[in-house]
């Protein structure tokens, strides 16, 4: 099986869904922005920050190079133009990762560390991408409600990969 026009579409998804999520998050006033929810990182701040982590840490493991992470609730950004800012690089840095693995390399087993427990982990890079994805789709997941609660359901848009694939045609076929 080809892998990699799934993982290329997910990249691509990634990229779409964090755009449309940083649009609405623009649109609020900053007291809502940072206004503690209760969600698993507080804020929409919190929460947004946290996805760049993960994304920084797993970028990390999958190619050895990038910032080194110590705390999954680091806040790297105070100000949100600048978090979307970082957060634009690194999903063109996630899809251009992506974009140049080979069908060798999903099945090839890679060996990181983890950060709150720490221990090595091996596992092959194709269930590594998977999570990765999936990680960012379930935070992405808890800033859609932190943004529908402050604005309502008109201030934030679907970010439903089936959305993505109907307006790109990407995964259709």
């Amino acid at each position: 099986m080809d892998l990699k026009p799934h993982f290329a579409m997910l990249a691509g998804y990634n990229r779409w869904a964090n755009e449309r999520l940083y649009e609405a998050a623009r649109a609020l006033p900053d007291a809502e922005y940072r206004a503690n929810r209760g969600a698993f990182f507080g804020s929409l701040h919190g929460t947004l920050n946290h996805l760049l982590v993960a994304d920084r840490v797993w970028m990390r493991r999958f190619t050895g190079s990038g910032p080194i992470q110590t705390r999954l609730d680091e806040i790297l950004f105070e100000e949100l133009s600048a978090l979307e800012d970082a957060r634009h690089e690194e999903d063109e840095r996630i899809v251009a990762y992506v974009d140049l693995l080979t069908d060798a390399e999903f099945g090839e087993t890679f060996t990181y560390r983890t950060i709150v427990n720490p221990r090595d982990i091996a596992q092959p890079l194709a269930p590594a991408l998977t999570h990765f994805f999936n990680h960012q789709t379930h935070h992405r997941g808890q800033a859609h409600a932190l943004v529908t609660m402050a604005a309502g359901n008109a201030a934030m848009p679907s970010l439903d990969l089936i959305q993505f694939q109907r307006e790109t045609g990407i995964g259709l076929a």
